[in-house]
């Protein structure tokens, strides 16, 4: 798709702390005090340039570093005492990275590791994009690891193994989702609960065992441990397969949790985005009856029509939701924006569960909406490594595939500004074979 390439506005080399002081190194001319949790940036991609804050405050950069770097704010004396990111002009890798909140991203090159014994190493054939992108790439979570290259919704064809992989053999197809890395001891990992894991491993803006940062899908190729990738079936499109890495099984694992797979059942989806249209085509897979509840008219055809579901109930129309109260078996709630609980918690079924998938800021209800009807309201975060696998596997046996709008690298500035206005059916998934040729 075409798109105005983004200017490369913003520097190199951003730096982040040095863990062990975070401070400066003695005798050096800071124009105020370094915090321990800043991270320097080059002047130009900030008003007042030098130390960004999690916060987002800002300080002045060191006036020896001004003077010496002609303004750049790169010193090459090292002389804050932090670490310079992992970047080189000729990495292994090519990726597109953003480098400071405005989440602007632009060309960037670094090195994956060499493959080791237990991993496997795959060409990125597709990438697709989560809002999970948006909140690292803005920093919006406040603890961004720049340069950020994001994606953890991954496919691509295997083009190395390990010594000890034996799972996986050169030219599968396969996918990478979330995480790419967990202790594999503690209760969680020996449950295949991997995506719980205390010490678990972000796919990007993670710290893995060997402290590098983490770097995600919008890049040319991965290298992640056997554990951490999943087959694609042969025949199931790559392309389609990459939303199934976080947007379907995050969604797939409450309803499996909570056995909401049962014919018969009745399922409501909040929200009919990236989400909440896989929700509706798991229901429908399941047997399930599913309601969609949505704040906007516009979504109805499409519900119905494209997606096969049942009712169209509108959210904020009192009558509407009245007529629903006490008929769901279960209702996955895919919103992420602040909103009531207390009326969707009325049309649950006595024993009935909601369960959260979204990241709204806060949840008020009164507690009548579970006591009086035995409810449940439940969290759930994308899944563990045994069902992202048997969710890929329901997904090409039954023909279940996302609605997505492929798009080139270039194009992805303009794709996360429609994707933050919510405008894209339903996915967008970056061409990376045909994006870096």
């Amino acid at each position: 798709m075409a798109g105005e390439k983004p200017r490369n506005s913003v520097g190199r080399n951003p730096l982040q702390s040095n863990p062990s002081t975070g401070q400066p190194s003695a005798g050096h001319d800071t124009a105020s005090a370094l915090p321990s949790n800043c991270i320097f940036f080059p002047l130009r991609s900030l008003a007042v340039g030098g130390y960004l804050h999690p916060g987002d405050s800002r300080q002045p950069a060191c006036r020896a570093c001004i003077e010496e770097t002609s303004g750049t704010g790169r010193c090459g004396r090292n002389r804050h005492g932090v670490q310079m990111a992992a970047e080189s002009e000729n990495g292994n890798c090519d990726a597109w990275a953003a480098r400071d909140p405005s989440g602007v991203l632009s060309p960037y090159s670094f090195n994956r590791r060499a493959v080791q014994s237990s991993d496997v190493a795959l060409k990125i054939i597709y990438c697709g994009v989560c809002y999970a992108d948006v909140v690292w790439t803005r920093n919006m979570h406040h603890d961004s690891k720049y340069p950020v290259v994001p994606g953890h919704e991954i496919a691509g064809v295997v083009t190395q193994v390990g010594a000890d992989v034996k799972g996986f053999k050169v030219a599968d197809h396969v996918g990478v989702g979330t995480y790419v890395n967990s202790c594999r001891d503690c209760e969680h990992c020996n449950s295949s609960l991997e995506n719980h894991c205390p010490k678990g491993v972000y796919t990007f803006n993670g710290i893995d065992t060997d402290g590098t940062v983490t770097k995600g899908g919008y890049s040319t190729h991965i290298v992640v441990h056997e554990r951490y990738c999943f087959q694609i079936p042969d025949g199931y499109p790559l392309a389609k397969a990459a939303p199934l890495l976080c947007a379907g099984i995050t969604v797939y694992t409450p309803m499996m949790r909570h056995n909401i797979n049962q014919p018969g059942k009745s399922l409501g989806v909040i929200g009919l985005g990236g989400l909440g249209h896989m929700a509706v085509k798991f229901g429908k897979a399941f047997g399930l009856k599913v309601t969609v509840l949505s704040t906007s008219e516009s979504k109805r055809h499409e519900a119905i029509s494209l997606l096969g579901a049942d009712n169209f109930v509108i959210s904020s129309d009192t009558q509407q939701m009245e007529s629903l109260k006490n008929s769901l078996h279960f209702i996955v709630d895919t919103a992420s924006g602040d909103h009531p609980f207390d009326p969707y918690l009325s049309l649950l079924k006595v024993g009935g569960v909601m369960a959260i998938v979204g990241f709204p800021s806060e949840i008020k209800m009164h507690p009548a909406s579970l006591n009086r009807g035995a409810r449940t309201l439940s969290g759930s975060v994308t899944g563990g490594t045994k069902d992202i696998q048997e969710m890929v596997n329901f997904c090409a046996a039954n023909k279940i595939y996302p609605e997505i709008e492929v798009i080139k690298i270039d194009y992805i500035n303009e794709a996360l500004t429609r994707l933050v206005n919510r405008d894209v059916k339903y996915r967008f998934v970056i061409d990376i074979e045909n994006s870096f040729k």
